[in-house]
């Protein structure tokens, strides 16, 4: 009995080995779980111009399946995604019949270092398609935060390099087309117009990446977008007098994801809010720019103590990543420049900044790593930006987030800015609305008093 259990472990092990990682998926449908709406299909839309058959799964819809398979002790996220993905197995499987082959699916699911258990996610759902016969062969696309989410391997290596630019750039659409939709809302001239503008013009953007995205054609990309963004200008009633503009910081799924946070923006509309939502960039700009950071302090270190052993290669991940991290905020500034041209989209947070941030405050490290990096000096940056309130979206129990509510509480009640937790699991919280209502309140006499006054860090 002790062998059989020693073979089953080893088999485990040997199938996060095997079937958890980078694969060439040219030939094979790559499910991508949705996070971000509007985001995913523009990743899939860049993946599809590349010749993949990338396809965004369902979400939500297969949420009694994820909890069977999890014990609540996880992160709502994974609960999420693991419904996802073993709801749609299970879909694809009664519509293919014989036909359905498990080996041609590559699912998707990111990881990021520690402490977090987000980098556990695809070791756990590996673990979960294992004990599924019929889903064992379901391979999981697995890049992470370490290399700065690389795409060695997922395509001929000629392309990755162009695979991955181009991705980044949707992700910095995908930013502004919400950035657009937060902003033309609160004030539309019609209720319910802005959403349906929005449909189309994902919808327009979408066709923008899959004809020009694999030539890595940007100008007609960002042509589309400049378009959409002035037609989107002229949505606004210029007689709505401006409202409370609230920040949204925390885990970077829950605060994306609209059924999980039970479409907390639209909630904060209702009671009078101009939201701002941290983006998706931000994160990924963060990922490049900590692996500089790292590869510098190695360099330092190696030079301080004369150890030349690595000083080749720290030197190289420093020019790698630097021009990558530089190339990135580039695109990003190009972008917002183009579209800011017709209608006033806040900007991202320099990460440099942050950085700046919690070392003259001494309150945090980049060093300790998880969104509390950005989360932290992002509240801090939005109370002197001219922003009337923040709050915090995180999964229950989620310790990055927990940390950033620690920390940050005794400071914002400093600066006498409203702060608002708004933890999730899979419950309807009864003193949700009660909790929002009077954040609202709160905000709408800091811009009463305040206004938007702007004092940032410059």
């Amino acid at each position: 009995m002790a062998y059989n259990f020693i073979v089953i472990i080893m088999t485990s092990f040997q199938s996060l080995i095997n079937n958890v990682g980078h694969f060439n998926i040219g030939k094979k449908t790559f499910l991508i779980p949705e996070m971000n709406k509007t985001g995913v299909h523009l990743l899939a839309s860049v993946f599809k111009s590349y010749g993949i058959n990338a396809q965004v799964i369902e979400t939500c819809k297969g949420l009694d399946m994820g909890q069977e398979y999890t014990s609540g002790k996880e992160c709502f996220p994974c609960q999420i995604t693991t419904g996802d993905i073993l709801y749609f197995m299970k879909k694809e499987k009664a519509i293919k019949g014989t036909d359905f082959h498990p080996e041609n699916y590559v699912y998707f699911m990111p990881e990021a270092e520690g402490p977090c258990r987000f980098g556990m996610y695809n070791k756990f759902q590996r673990i979960i398609l294992d004990s599924i016969p019929d889903l064992k062969q379901v391979k999981i696309e697995s890049i992470t935060s370490k290399d700065s989410y690389s795409l060695h391997g997922i395509i001929d290596q000629a392309r990755v390099k162009d695979l991955r630019k181009t991705g980044y750039f949707s992700v910095v659409v995908a930013d502004i087309l919400d950035r657009l939709l937060w902003r033309v809302r609160p004030y539309e001239v019609e209720p319910g117009i802005t959403d349906a503008f929005m449909e189309r013009s994902t919808l327009a953007m979408k066709k923008a990446f899959e004809a020009h995205g694999y030539d890595n054609n940007y100008n007609k990309i960002l042509e589309k977008l400049v378009e959409i963004v002035q037609e989107g200008s002229n949505l606004i009633d210029s007689r709505i007098l401006p409202k409370p503009l609230i920040g949204i910081v925390g885990e970077i799924y829950l605060r994306s994801h609209l059924q999980a946070n039970q479409n907390l923006v639209k909630v904060l509309e209702s009671y009078g809010a101009e939201v701002v939502n941290a983006s998706i960039a931000e994160w990924v700009n963060y990922a490049s720019y900590n692996v500089l950071r790292e590869a510098k302090n190695n360099l330092r270190l190696s030079l301080k103590q004369l150890k030349f052993k690595g000083l080749k290669d720290y030197l190289k991940k420093v020019i790698v990543f630097g021009c990558e991290f530089y190339y990135q905020e580039y695109k990003q500034r190009q972008a917002y420049k183009q579209v800011n041209k017709y209608l006033d989209l806040v900007e991202d947070h320099s990460v440099a900044k942050l950085d700046d941030i919690l070392k003259r405050e001494g309150i945090f490290s980049f060093d300790v790593g998880t969104e509390a990096c950005l989360s932290i000096p992002g509240v801090m940056a939005c109370a002197v930006s001219g922003y009337n309130g923040v709050v915090n979206v995180y999964p229950f129990t989620c310790m990055p987030s927990t940390i950033t509510s620690a920390i940050i509480k005794s400071r914002i009640h400093k600066l006498k800015m409203p702060f608002l937790d708004t933890p999730y699991d899979t419950t309807s919280q009864p003193g949700r609305e009660a909790a929002i209502r009077t954040f609202m309140f709160q905000a709408s006499r800091h811009l009463k008093k305040h206004g938007r006054q702007d004092k940032s860090f410059h």
